[in-house]
């Protein structure tokens, strides 16, 4: 799972979701950033995931990116983060690795050429690109918010944005976008996240409804911009 965003609602019913399906979580970055539930998040997350992965937003809130990197929206749900969590929080943000392998997988925030400048994966060329740079068969990122898969192997190219399910072929490597926890960026309003089943070498993304109202009041209520909430509801 990728970019809960401080989303307690969407990663609990994520989490719920995930648990008689897997026996393991993995997360791929930007737990903070943009909701209201920035503490509960990443003790939700320390706590169930066996890797995290840092992302943009654990580096702005820890002090290691430069919050003009980011847009006004972003930049206040930021400093507003930053003020919410203690010493401690803020350290193990960003303390946490850029890359990570597991398997036969590498596990990224945005583009495993350059994890640290922060690339967004979007069109077929962002991806074959990227899965390139990889050098594991499966290679899992997030960061755009936009579930998709790419493969390379002998019979070509290919990119499937939005896929649901992918089944490994043999000679093909993968590059899959989890898609968003806890602000999807695709016109649906559900969270996303991936299944990656090692023995069956297939992954499928899921989506999962969730309280999207509660999320979008408590955004509200702390003051963060609007548009935060609002995103919520279109899934944009």
């Amino acid at each position: 799972m990728s970019d809960v965003h401080g989303n307690l609602e969407a990663l609990r019913a994520v989490l719920d979701d995930a648990a008689p399906r897997t026996d393991a979580v993995l997360c791929l970055g930007d737990t903070v950033g943009y909701g209201a539930d920035p503490l509960a998040s990443v003790e939700a997350v320390a706590e169930r995931a066996q890797i995290v992965i840092g992302g943009n937003h654990e580096w702005a809130v820890a002090g290691r990116l430069d919050l003009g990197w980011f847009n006004r929206h972003a930049r206040a749900a930021a400093e507003w983060t930053r003020d919410r969590l203690d010493d401690d929080h803020r350290a193990w943000l960003g303390g946490l690795p850029l890359a990570s392998e597991i398997g036969d997988a590498t596990l990224v925030h945005a583009s495993p050429s350059q994890p640290d400048e922060w690339d967004y994966v979007v069109s077929a060329e962002d991806g074959f690109a990227a899965l390139k740079a990889c050098p594991t068969r499966w290679c899992f990122i997030g960061h755009s918010h936009l579930p998709g898969v790419w493969s390379i192997g002998s019979s070509g190219p290919e990119h499937r944005p939005g896929a649901g399910t992918v089944v490994l072929e043999r000679g093909r490597r993968y590059l899959v976008n989890v898609g968003s926890v806890g602000q999807p960026r695709d016109r649906d309003a559900r969270a996303a996240y991936a299944v990656w089943d090692t023995e069956r070498g297939r992954v499928e993304i899921r989506r999962v409804g969730y309280d999207v109202d509660e999320a979008r009041r408590k955004i509200m209520a702390a003051g963060l911009p609007r548009l935060l909430a609002d995103r919520l509801a279109a899934g944009a």
